[in-house]
């Protein structure tokens, strides 16, 4: 067995956790670490043998995966989504690269199933993520939102790919933008205040959607590449409003 534990965290993910876990059987160990699921996610995940740890709070994705990471006792660790699947090839290559031990981390690209299309522009393939680290060199940062991985020492990339089911339906696609730009919105608040234009949020989400649409070729994946570009783009515009009128609303406290 590789020294090699998973680390996912979880909070109402029945539907995605049980196939995550056919993936993993190559790992010594699999940490949950669950913010009140009050779904399945806990009982699917114990009847794999994980070990799951249940927070009562919720701290923000980046110091939620931190708690994971802390309990790690391998060397390695793989930093890993409900929704996402480790590849045959993936698998190998994993194997491999910790065997070797050249780096202290290394990025994995991901393929993202996109309302049922595989994706392959607008930034959403190769989208390389930094999840297997040694436990030693890393930590997560304290994002509440789009958390990293911070590594000392080299970081090496491999070549096989995540499966990615983020957005299953239109559904999804709303609740996480509305997530997304509610928390990231916080996030721009703490650093730059709460004065944000309209016209300023409104010019970022146009240069997000052109970015992604035309420079990043979103338009090869015909009218998913469309509804992707234009979902990403109000995010962006709701993310930049939110910080205006929150602040605000603050003041009136």
């Amino acid at each position: 067995m590789s020294e090699l534990t998973c680390i996912i965290i979880t909070h109402n993910e029945a539907l995605n956790i049980e196939d995550c876990l056919k993936t993993l059987d190559f790992c010594k160990e699999v940490i949950i670490v669950d913010s009140g699921s009050t779904d399945a996610t806990v009982s699917i995940a114990e009847a794999y043998g994980c070990k799951i740890v249940k927070t009562p709070d919720w701290p923000g994705y980046g110091r939620q995966k931190q708690r994971a990471l802390d309990l790690v006792t391998t060397q390695w660790a793989l930093s890993i989504d409900a929704d996402e699947r480790v590849t045959p090839d993936l698998r190998e290559e994993i194997l491999y690269a910790i065997t070797r031990d050249q780096h202290s981390g290394y990025l994995i690209k991901r393929r993202t199933n996109f309302l049922g299309h595989w994706m392959r522009g607008g930034g959403w393939y190769p989208d390389f993520v930094l999840r297997l680290v040694r436990k030693d060199h890393a930590r997560f940062d304290c994002a509440a939102v789009h958390e990293k991985i911070i590594v000392s020492g080299p970081v090496g990339r491999l070549n096989s790919f995540f499966l990615h089911f983020s957005y299953r339906t239109l559904g999804d696609v709303f609740t996480k933008q509305q997530r997304y730009a509610l928390l990231s919105s916080k996030k721009i608040r703490s650093i730059k205040g709460g004065k944000i234009s309209i016209l300023l949020s409104i010019a970022r989400a146009a240069w997000t959607f052109f970015r992604l649409f035309f420079l990043q070729r979103g338009f090869i994946d015909g009218r998913y590449g469309l509804i992707a570009a234009i979902f990403k783009s109000q995010e962006v515009f709701w993310k930049y409003v939110a910080v205006e009128f929150e602040s605000a609303a603050d003041t009136l406290k």
